[in-house]
C-alpha cells in the first residue's frame, strides 16, 4: 500500500482547519490544534500562503483561507454545474439574437470557453471549446475582470498588448473601463480584439452572489452595432437579451433576482 505523504496530510488538515470557522487563526491556534511544533505550522503556512492558498492579515498576523483556493473550489461549478445550467439559456440566446454565443470562466490569467452555441445559420464555423481569451480586451474578459477580484488581479499583473489600435491597455485607462462596466452590468468589445468583430457579455453569479463566470454573443460589427453615425455602439436589443440570459442562469443557479 503506499504511504501518505505526511506534508500533504498536514496542509489537507490546515486547510479545513481554517475554512471550520468564521475568524481568522493565528500561528498558536493552529499548531496547537493540529498537534504540530510551531515551526513546522510555520513552514506549511509559508507554503500555502506563497501558493495563494492562505493569506495572512497584515494587522493581525492571522491566518485564513486566500483567494486562489476559493477559486478553485467553484472549479466543479464552473465547468459543469454552470455550463448545464446555461444550455438551455445559451441556446434560446443564440435563437434571439442571431449570433454565437461563448459561455466563459477565469482560467490561467485568461478566459476559458466552456460553452459556445453557433450562430443560428448556414455558415461554417469551427467549435471553440477550451479555446482562451485575454481578459483585457474581450468582453467576457471585461467582465470577469470587473466582477471577480482574482481576475481584476490577473488582468492588471498581465501583459496587456494591443490587439488592434483599439485595444484598451493603458492600466488607468482599462480601470476605468471596469468601473463603466460595473456600473452598467454589461462589458463590450468592438474591434478590441479582432477587426470586423464585435461581442457583448455580462456576469453570472451563483448563489452566494459570487461571480462564476461570464455569457455573450460575438458577431460581426455590422451585426452586433447599429446603424448610423455612431459606428461602436453596440445594439440596445442585444445588450438586453444578454443580460437577460446572464440573470436567468444566475437565478437557476440559486441567486435571485438583480
Amino acid at each position: 500500500m503506499a504511504r501518505n505523504i505526511q506534508s500533504l496530510e498536514r496542509a489537507a488538515a490546515m486547510l479545513r482547519l481554517l475554512a471550520g470557522g468564521e475568524r481568522r487563526l493565528g500561528l498558536s491556534d493552529i499548531a496547537s490544534s493540529l498537534g504540530l511544533a510551531k515551526g513546522t505550522a510555520h513552514g506549511i503556512l509559508r507554503t500555502l500562503q506563497a501558493e495563494g492558498f492562505v493569506e495572512q492579515d497584515d494587522a493581525s498576523g492571522r491566518y485564513q483561507l486566500g483567494a486562489e483556493l476559493l477559486r478553485l473550489g467553484t472549479t466543479y461549478l464552473d465547468v459543469h454545474e454552470l455550463r448545464a445550467r446555461a444550455l438551455v439559456w445559451t441556446d434560446d440566446l443564440a435563437r434571439s439574437s442571431g449570433e454565437s454565443v461563448y459561455l466563459g470562466v477565469l482560467h490561467q490569467q485568461g478566459v476559458l470557453i466552456v460553452h459556445h452555441v453557433f450562430r443560428p445559420d448556414d455558415s461554417r464555423q469551427v467549435l471553440e471549446i477550451g479555446a482562451m481569451q485575454p481578459l483585457h480586451s474581450t468582453a467576457l474578459g471585461k467582465v470577469l475582470s470587473a466582477y471577480d477580484p482574482v481576475a481584476h488581479s490577473e488582468a492588471l499583473e498581465a501583459d496587456r498588448k494591443p490587439f488592434t489600435d483599439r485595444t484598451v491597455c493603458a492600466a488607468e485607462d482599462f480601470e476605468h473601463l471596469l468601473d463603466v462596466t460595473r456600473a452598467r452590468g454589461y462589458a463590450a468589445d468592438v474591434e478590441e480584439t479582432w477587426e470586423g468583430v464585435a461581442s457583448i457579455a455580462a456576469p453570472i453569479h451563483d448563489r452566494r452572489r459570487m461571480p462564476v463566470g461570464a455569457v455573450g454573443i460575438t458577431g460581426a460589427v455590422e451585426r452586433v452595432c447599429r446603424d448610423g453615425e455612431v459606428r461602436h455602439e453596440v445594439r440596445p436589443e442585444l445588450i438586453a437579451a444578454v443580460r437577460d440570459c446572464a440573470r436567468a442562469v444566475s437565478r437557476d443557479l440559486g441567486a435571485g433576482r438583480f
